[in-house]
């Protein structure tokens, strides 16, 4: 009996070669509404080695706060010209660089509303099951103050999903997969 990976267990080594298909860099291309930002950052291991070959399938609301989906049955208006959908990889440095509109808030399950976010499944060679987080705004300070998922964590890793205004339009936010200042990922 044999106990190794098998192909159809693990995403690598070619998760480049067969998704660069598959890449939406830019989500806002036909967005009608919403401060158009660009997030960029690196995804890093606890040594700081670059992750070269990771894929992040990328989700969110309008900014309206809806969501392109039928599932969402708020009263708010869509864009027809915005999915809140699209994925980009990483380069040999392991840096990635998307476009999006910033979202508005969504209803949180407690009756409040959570911060404006954008979920992140990440895959790359080695993984069995993707990672799954989020990236928060961090000038969006009283929004995360009573955002519930953010309030069940420490404040050192609330800071591990909050992207930085490093310009006008253009968030900063690293991943880094273990080590002392590991990325929240949760469960599914």
């Amino acid at each position: 009996m044999s106990l190794r990976t098998t192909s159809s267990q693990t995403i690598g080594p070619y998760l480049h070669i067969g998704t660069t298909w598959l890449v939406t860099d830019n989500l806002a291309a036909n967005a009608g509404t919403g401060e158009r930002i660009t997030v960029e950052g690196r995804i890093i291991d606890a040594d700081g080695a670059a992750v070269n070959d990771a894929l992040l399938d990328l989700w969110q609301a309008n900014a309206h706060g809806k969501y392109a989906h039928p599932a969402d049955t708020q009263d708010k208006p869509l864009d027809p010209g915005f999915t809140g959908f699209g994925r980009v990889q990483t380069d040999n440095e392991g840096r990635f660089r998307f476009t999006t509109i910033k979202p508005g808030p969504v209803p949180a399950s407690n009756g409040g509303m959570q911060a404006p976010h954008i979920n992140i499944n990440l895959f790359m060679r080695g993984l069995l099951r993707q990672l799954v987080t989020r990236v928060y705004f961090a000038d969006d300070a009283a929004a995360l103050a009573s955002d519930e998922v953010l309030a069940r964590m420490s404040e050192a890793r609330r800071a591990t999903l909050l992207a930085h205004r490093i310009a006008d339009g253009a968030y900063e936010w690293n991943i880094v997969l273990n080590g002392n200042a590991e990325t929240v990922f949760f469960d599914y």
